[in-house]
């Protein structure tokens, strides 16, 4: 379980990469890309950032290696952004939760109308 600064410093980071996306990314790969989830190690080396993008599965491999090729670019403005001693090193994972939750939807939604026959 995370401490509470690990929590405050992952939040901080979410917020602060969901806005140097949304504003400041001049790869038209990064559009659309929404951070889902950052969890970050007890020695704030180490940020796992979970990313999802509209569009979903056919551009997961485009976005992942834009995202590869902006780490160096993030990391430095999340520095001079976040007063941490180090900046954490960036670890980014696609998050499928979101095509999970479609499918899981589009279930429902057949087995609703299943009963209504």
């Amino acid at each position: 379980m995370p401490s509470i600064r690990q929590q405050r410093v992952a939040d901080r980071i979410r917020s602060e990469l969901s806005e140097l996306l949304l504003r400041d990314a001049k790869d038209p790969r990064l559009a659309l890309v929404t951070v889902t989830d950052v969890t970050i190690d007890r020695e704030f080396e180490l940020a796992r950032i979970y990313v999802n993008a509209l569009g979903a599965e056919e551009r997961r491999v485009e976005v992942m290696e834009a995202l590869e090729h902006a780490k160096g670019y993030l990391r430095s403005q999340l520095g001079a952004r976040i007063a941490l001693r180090r900046t954490p090193d960036l670890r980014f994972h696609w998050d499928p939760s979101l095509e999970h939750g479609e499918r899981i939807s589009e279930l429902l939604d057949a087995l609703a109308l299943e009963e209504e026959e």
